[in-house]
């Protein structure tokens, strides 16, 4: 085999690979005793036709293209291993011609981008800073109080702000019923502001058993298109009524909700899961904006095809978390009014980014000579086997090639994260 390169546009680079004769006629004989029953001729048994006879009835071409599956693969892995280059997506292929050399196939790759980096080290920049107010403790202690709160049964009285109504309702535009305009047995918070403006507040003084018309306008911005801004009229009965009882915010509240014995102490545990988890969002804000700058600082040409393939992902991912809400992709973006172009185009820069923080750090793993030693990788899979209560050894036998990637990518990641924050300087 023997391989020559010519670089053209956009990362790409065109492969003149040559395979030997010989190669591509062991090749070639391969397939025709894999495929011999597929071969009809006049003469011979179905799949008893000798190779001679298939080759003169029909042109050996017949056997190119499965010649061709056989020995490409192999001769472009040994040509990229050849040139040391990154491919980052599949080449495009053509057999250009079959001469005294062998068969000549021209390959053409799109290469991984070259990365300039600007300066990643040195880098001064201030933190991100988050404190616990008093607020945001009382704020913690009436959702936990909220969440304690008994419902009790309201039947002397009217509906009012903040009761919490059973009720059955029909919404109709134009006087024809709309889907997911119906239910029965519905719980509503009044003034919660879960329904469109104007529903809950017209129900306020509707009584038990009452049943009302309420007139309504979906906003511009609702997410059914077939809905925005039209007017609708909602036929609404109140089955019942219920008003929270809220516990006391004392001693005995902070034993019922939490392992303090005084209200105080619950408030001090609460600020101290707080500061906590400013601490944790403090440093994950401030590695972020770290990188975003060391990959602002930098230049790289993204070819579209890396783009593309980020986009996929990042639409998978949200496919899947649709499938978890019981709810298919189609189905969503039908409720939203947009097609699944349109959501791949939102997505495009959000993509982009991705992509570059990825090149850009994987530069720098490459300047600074970043790699996951053996001693890494096993101490992360004795956490893993620990966490999973298996002895090492066994946990190692159930391991997919995949995951062991996965754990060395994470490895280098953590790594070059640290080296660029030993590098620069957070200040407060």
């Amino acid at each position: 085999m023997s391989v020559q390169m010519e670089k053209t546009e956009n990362n790409q680079a065109k492969l003149t690979i040559t395979v030997d004769n010989a190669t591509f006629d062991a090749a070639i004989k391969a397939v025709y005793a894999k495929n011999a029953k597929k071969y009809s001729i006049p003469g011979f048994r179905p799949g008893k036709a000798p190779f001679a006879a298939v080759k003169a009835h029909y042109g050996e071409i017949v056997f190119w293209d499965d010649a061709f599956n056989e020995v490409f693969p192999p001769a472009y892995e040994a040509a990229i291993d050849e040139l040391h280059l990154e491919p980052v997506d599949h080449p495009s292929v053509d057999i250009k011609d079959k001469n005294d050399e062998g068969v000549v196939f021209e390959a053409l790759v799109t290469l991984k981008p070259e990365v300039t980096l600007g300066k990643y080290t040195g880098i001064r920049m201030k933190g991100a800073a988050y404190t616990v107010t008093d607020e945001d403790v009382d704020k913690e202690l009436e959702a936990a109080r909220q969440k304690a709160a008994r419902l009790i049964d309201v039947d002397d009285r009217a509906v009012a702000s903040g009761d919490v109504v059973n009720l059955d309702y029909c919404g109709k535009v134009d006087g024809v019923a709309f889907e997911g305009g119906t239910a029965e047995g519905q719980t509503l918070e009044i003034g919660s502001g879960m329904f469109i403006p104007g529903f809950e507040e017209q129900m306020i003084g509707m009584a038990i058993g009452e049943t009302k018309d309420l007139s309504v306008r979906f906003p511009d911005e609702y997410h059914a298109p077939e809905l925005k801004g039209k007017d609708a009229v909602f036929t609404v009965k109140v089955n019942g009524i219920q008003v929270k009882e809220l516990p006391e915010l004392d001693d005995e509240f902070a034993k019922d909700v939490s392992e303090c014995d005084t209200l105080e102490a619950y408030k001090a545990e609460i600020r101290g899961r707080l500061e906590e988890e400013n601490a944790k969002r403090k440093e994950r804000d401030d590695d972020n904006k770290l990188v975003e700058k060391i990959v602002k600082n930098a230049t790289v040409d993204i070819p579209a095809c890396m783009t593309d393939r980020q986009i996929d992902y990042m639409i998978r991912e949200f496919e899947y978390s649709l499938m978890y809400q019981g709810m298919r992709l189609a189905d969503y973006l039908k409720m939203i009014g947009k097609t699944r172009d349109e959501l791949r185009d939102e997505y495009r820069a959000e993509a982009e980014r991705r992509v570059k923080i990825q090149l850009v750090m994987e530069q720098i793993q490459k300047e600074a000579e970043i790699k996951a030693e053996q001693e890494d990788i096993d101490t992360e899979i004795a956490k893993r086997a620990e966490r999973a209560n298996k002895p090492v050894e066994e946990y190692k036998e159930h391991m997919h090639d995949h995951e062991l990637e996965y754990i060395t990518d994470q490895i280098v990641m953590d790594k070059t994260l640290a080296f660029i924050k030993a590098k620069n300087k957070i200040t407060a």
